[in-house]
């Protein structure tokens, strides 16, 4: 197993954003959050693009229009976190790929600003790998790949195409397709198929036997769009989805659960496994009309969680695992929803409110390391001793263990309350070495409740 970075010490993750902006509203909401996120993520690029639902123009002007709205906003974000770039660099940073639509708009002589802004990202010294997330059609990303393999030695194509990191929001043009059958060394997130097979869905999937209140169009209005300033003001209604293009980014942000070299191990943009789907399982068209192939080789696509949620209890103790229980792909996103869109409201806050008024996240701290060694039966005790929160609010504290991010895939339960800052487990009796994860989970008593995380990764060797 490769040693997984701890969210929240490492170094900013990079994006490159494609998108289809303009042709429906859920890319003006995912350019809002981002912007509110852009201290916690180096944004190296804003690409208006086409897709399959706009296949000939794209929109570059619909960015500036946010970007300029944040500018508005930035200096009271700054009240409240250091790093939100200036809107004069972001609005640099903005610019157009192909003009038209799919591979057929790629090749020699068809070099544009959005895909040489690619190959500038992947070639420059900076050996952070480079995320391109796409919201729409990824011609400008198959264009910059031509233009490296058609420019540079074969030995640099391939060190820069190892720098790469891809997540689309399913296929919305036929270069996904053709990146991955002709690049196929590109670590490529993606649900192929059909929107509604997709695991980004689980960000506005409106599930029966949960409060879905947090993704309500009353929700976005009160904790968003209102009395939220400019930036709150740009962003839009609801069309045909909310944000569906905002999973490719969760996963990004730095809150001590998510480790995006590891989709497997889950977070708030979803959980994805290494595979070859079957065209079968998929359907045989994209919405859209893009046909489906036979994929060629692994890529990082839809995983299933069991999901068992907890609820306040008005007596003894204060949270109880709910009667129900979830599986499917969607789930492994719409678990964390609630804590995802909280996070968001308290930044839309930040852009209006002095930091007094607002609130901010706690801060988890381990009293041991985030990786521990234990034997089979071993009883082992978890510790979130040292956790803070800013503003001095009272905290809850949840252990759990995420059966489906480890090797030991049967859940492993607490031997005692898991509610409280420390939890105690026990190994279970194992033939080979397996791992286990368990995930502190932090949550504020703040307005809105604002909730952190940490990983601790279980070795449970053999007796």
């Amino acid at each position: 197993m490769q040693p997984h970075r701890e969210a929240g010490t490492t170094q900013k993750e990079r994006l490159i954003v494609l998108t289809d902006i303009g042709g429906e509203p859920d890319d003006s909401m995912s350019i809002t959050r981002l912007l509110l996120y852009s201290n916690e993520i180096d944004v190296e690029g804003l690409v208006a693009t086409t897709s399959v639902w706009m296949k000939n123009k794209s929109h570059p002007e619909a960015i500036r229009e946010i970007v300029t709205a944040y500018g508005k906003v930035r200096q009271n974000l700054l009240l409240h976190a250091a790093g939100y770039p200036a809107a004069d660099k972001l609005l640099s940073l903005v610019t157009t790929g192909q003009p038209g639509y799919g591979v057929g708009s790629t090749g020699d002589g068809k070099d544009t600003p959005g895909s040489e802004l690619i190959v500038r990202a992947l070639s420059s010294p900076d050996p952070r790998p480079v995320w391109v997330a796409a919201w729409g059609g990824v011609n400008t990303l198959a264009q910059a790949l031509v233009q490296i393999r058609g420019t540079k030695p074969p030995e640099e194509v391939k060190r820069l195409v190892a720098k790469l990191r891809v997540y689309t929001i399913s296929d919305q043009d036929d270069a996904g397709p053709w990146i991955r059958a002709n690049f196929p060394d590109v670590f490529f997130i993606v649900s192929p198929g059909k929107y509604e097979n997709a695991t980004w869905t689980g960000i506005n999937t409106v599930v029966k036997g949960i409060d879905n209140e947090t993704i309500s169009n009353e929700w976005i209005a009160k904790n968003i769009q209102q009395d939220h300033g400019p930036l709150g003001a740009a962003y839009p209604d609801v069309g045909w989805g909310l944000e569906g293009d905002t999973p490719t980014f969760l996963g990004l942000i730095p809150n001590g659960l998510n480790v995006p070299e590891r989709p497997d191990f889950g977070g708030w943009g979803g959980r994805y496994e290494l595979y070859t789907p079957s065209v079968g399982a998929l359907g045989d068209m994209v919405s859209g009309g893009i046909p489906i192939n036979p994929e060629t080789r692994p890529i990082w696509s839809n995983a299933i969680d069991s999901y068992t949620p907890y609820a306040s209890a008005d007596y003894g103790r204060a949270m109880k695992p709910t009667r129900d229980n979830f599986t499917d792909f969607r789930v492994t996103l719409w678990r964390w929803r609630d804590d995802f869109q909280n996070d968001m409201a308290a930044r839309m806050d930040w852009t209006v409110e002095p930091y007094a008024k607002a609130n901010h996240p706690p801060v988890v701290k381990l009293a041991h390391p985030d990786q521990i060694t234990v034997r089979s039966g071993e009883a082992f005790s978890l510790s979130g001793a040292g956790t803070t929160d800013p503003d001095g609010d009272s905290l809850s504290y949840l252990w759990f263990n995420y059966a489906e991010a480890g090797s030991w895939k049967t859940p492993i339960p607490p031997s005692g309350a898991e509610n409280v800052f420390h939890a105690t487990f026990k190994a279970p009796d194992v033939s080979k070495q397996e791992t286990a994860h368990f995930i502190l989970k932090v949550t504020d008593k703040g307005s809105p409740p604002l909730t952190r995380y940490k990983r601790v990764i279980v070795n449970i060797l053999p007796k």
